[in-house]
């Protein structure tokens, strides 16, 4: 698929009543000068989510692309169902609650992306300042995260975090599974492409209330992790000369090693 953008914004949405119009005025706002849209996926909210998206879509119908699932399939299924329509070289996910902020994107597109130096990097994951959580839901974030990086050896202090910029072609070749928004940082590594922390901003959320409760988060989460661990170990991708791809200088080097030992 050929990028006519250069900035695609992804946000799944799930009865966020109150949150959609405020949420995309300030994307409007903030990404000024930038060629941008907003890719936004309702999945099958029961408020007044799909009237709010409607409106802001004919207010900008050239900015503003809006899906509908049929059924509620979850955060990662809204996420590839986005990025089927997505046209942008990279795309920035949001959470539809606010919490995101948008000013991070507008500086750290100027710092990293808008220079063109970025190489391999594939994904910019965002760590949070602060956290505006309870402090039942920070320790649980704090053991989440500890357990994951030592049995995926992923390096990201806060996976948690909603705001992530990725290189658009790089997010669209990871593999899908029902939770697969978790890992990003690992499976973007696992494909080769150099993932970097940033500090963002945490707000509180706007309206309404949050749709992740401990029990079912622990529960899904740990086949998962079981799922990924088996992942990361399993096979890389295939980098062909012809394609100039930012990743075939770092797996020449990662091959030259092996290589040499082959030969001796």
């Amino acid at each position: 698929m050929t990028q006519s953008r250069d900035l695609s914004v992804l946000i799944p949405f799930y009865n966020e009543a109150g949150n959609v119009l405020p949420l995309l005025d300030e994307i409007h706002g903030a990404l000024a000068g930038i060629d941008y849209e907003i890719v936004c996926v309702n999945d099958c909210s029961a408020d007044t989510t799909a009237a709010e998206l409607e409106e802001a879509r004919t207010a900008h119908p050239d900015r503003v692309i809006v899906r509908t699932h049929v059924v509620r399939a979850g955060k990662s299924a809204a996420l590839m169902t986005g990025l089927r329509e997505v046209n942008g070289r990279w795309t920035q996910l949001l959470d539809g609650d606010g919490q995101n902020d948008i000013a991070d994107t507008k500086r750290l597109w100027a710092e990293i992306v808008a220079p063109g130096h970025t190489g391999r990097l594939g994904l910019i994951a965002g760590k949070r300042n602060s956290r505006n959580d309870s402090g039942f839901k920070w320790l649980q974030s704090r053991v989440a995260n500890g357990v994951r990086r030592f049995m995926l050896r992923d390096d990201a202090t806060d996976t948690g975090c909603g705001w992530k910029l990725m290189r658009t072609d790089a997010f669209r070749e990871l593999p899908y599974f029902a939770s697969m928004h978790r890992f990003l940082p690992a499976l973007m590594k696992r494909a080769g492409w150099e993932v970097r922390e940033e500090r963002v901003n945490d707000r509180r959320r706007w309206h309404g209330s949050s749709k992740y409760g401990f029990l079912g988060r622990l529960g899904a989460g740990t086949g998962d992790l079981v799922g990924m661990f088996w992942l990361v170990r399993r096979g890389q991708p295939g980098i062909a000369a012809e394609w100039n791809d930012p990743r075939a200088p770092f797996y020449m080097k990662e091959a030259q090693p092996s290589e040499a030992k082959k030969s001796s």
